[in-house]
């Protein structure tokens, strides 16, 4: 999360100081333009006045030596022209102006000049072109131009010293840039600090430890806020637990002696019973009385499990190891065989509660409600391990595979089995919350179809 903030706040400072200097750029370009450019301008109106007094005179040696000289001092060429564009004098060959002559840009100088107007300076040179700084100056006025003074000043200097003030500019916007790195880190450390431990603790709450609070003291005051927001809703979430749980508890213990009371007193009536039916009614009501008995330990049970915080890892070789030989001897007893297909070293995350519990659910159910005659166990690796407990019984059809996973739901079929409806439904949930996935499908191929598969997918662990 810090380097994504970074990654977002740096890019931005910098589009800021880009926007903010790219106009600063061109000011100063400008600048520097306008600063040659007028100096120019004053060296070529000097040029100008001896060029007006030397053609009135008919006598151009001393600005043929004017011109002559500045050259030699600045590198700067000048050339007198007449009306006609044809040059007079020119303080170096003649053939180094014929480039300069030749450029559209000079040519619409030279037009300006020559009917009588001083051309618009030049906005800005840029350091990426190469063209001269060509400065016209009429000779004359109006109508009366007697011809034209014209500057080529090299423009190598005034780029140099543009792209040095742009390295200057660019330094000084480096330096913001980097304070502001320098700062965001430790600052942004500082503000995202409380949303990593409020994530560690959800983290953790997720696994099933509510103890765990978020930090209210560091970070701004919007995040401790949110701190004790988030505190005080695990509180409440976990008092709501508690009470939940507590009454589950409470009310089964609190039902078990009534309830065996009951019973008791039931049972006692069985020597005056002398009608069937009566007899018959007597039966009803000792069934019924287990049958709630074995609901209350089941929701016992079922507290029990849903108590259990995270899942593990766990290998699948040695949660087996210790229930194969009774999974058989069950099987044995109902007539039945086990089958394994489990590959050796497979290693996943195992449901609260622990993996064990979830697979002596489903091997009993196959045992105790399909009525068939195999079942079969069997693992495949994978990013996610797939876990089946499959068998060749009676099965379930689509709906009723839809309907099984809820909690209390029996089968018509199995409406006289002993059960409560309940173990599968929390073996799903259970398995949901180790980031795993219980659904049922069609088992193995029997005479009439197919039987049933429970099919878990849990996360692998790493060694």
């Amino acid at each position: 999360m810090l380097r994504r903030l970074l990654a977002i706040l740096l890019p931005l400072a910098f589009v800021l100081v880009t926007a903010l200097g790219l106009p600063l750029t061109t000011v100063v370009a400008q600048q520097e333009t306008q600063e040659v450019y007028v100096d120019r301008l004053n060296d070529i109106g000097r040029f100008a006045s001896l060029a007006a007094t030397a053609l009135d005179t008919e006598r151009t040696e001393a600005l043929h030596m004017e011109l002559r000289r500045y050259e030699e001092l600045y590198g700067i060429p000048v050339a007198l022209l007449d009306p006609a564009g044809e040059v007079l004098l020119s303080s170096g060959s003649a053939r180094e102006l014929v480039d300069v002559l030749a450029d559209p840009a000079t040519g619409t100088v030279l037009a300006a000049a020559l009917a009588g107007f001083r051309p618009e300076p030049p906005t800005a040179v840029w350091p990426w072109r190469s063209e001269p700084l060509v400065l016209a100056e009429p000779i004359g006025r109006d109508s009366e131009v007697m011809g034209v003074l014209l500057l080529v000043s090299p423009t190598d200097g005034l780029r140099s010293r543009i792209l040095a003030s742009w390295g200057w500019l660019g330094l000084g916007g480096l330096l913001p840039l980097t304070a502001l790195a320098a700062v965001a880190w430790p600052v942004s450390r500082w503000v995202l600090r409380p949303v990593r431990r409020l994530d560690e603790a959800a983290a953790t709450i997720t696994d099933g430890d509510l103890s765990v609070r978020a930090d209210e003291v560091g970070g701004p005051p919007e995040l401790r806020s949110l701190a004790a927001s988030f505190n005080a809703m695990v509180d409440v979430v976990e008092r709501s637990l508690s009470r939940q749980r507590a009454f589950v508890s409470d009310a089964s213990h609190q039902l078990r002696n009534p309830l065996a009371s009951l019973r008791l007193a039931v049972e006692n009536l069985e020597p005056y019973l002398t009608d069937p039916a009566a007899r018959e009614a007597y039966d009803d009501a000792v069934e019924e009385a287990k049958a709630m008995h074995r609901m209350l330990n089941a929701l016992l049970a079922a507290t029990r499990l849903e108590s259990f915080g995270r899942a593990e890892p766990v290998a699948l070789d040695t949660v087996l190891d210790t229930r194969l030989e009774r999974w058989r001897a069950l099987c044995a007893e109902k007539g039945m065989t086990l089958e394994t297909r489990i590959p050796p070293g497979l290693r996943l995350l195992e449901p609260p509660g622990g993996l064990g519990g979830v697979l002596d659910e489903l091997v009993s159910n196959a045992i105790r409600l399909s009525g068939g005659t195999r079942v079969l166990l069997r693992a495949r690796p994978g990013v996610r391990v797939e876990l089946s407990v499959a068998d060749d019984g009676v099965g379930l059809d689509t709906e009723e595979r839809v309907q099984a996973l809820g909690r209390f739901w029996r089968a018509p079929k199995h409406q006289n089995t002993v059960g409560t409806g309940l173990g599968l439904a929390i073996c799903a949930e259970l398995v949901q919350d180790a980031g795993g996935e219980l659904r049922l499908e069609p088992g193995l191929p029997t005479a009439w179809g197919y039987g049933l598969a429970v099919l878990i997918r849990l996360p692998e662990a790493a060694d």
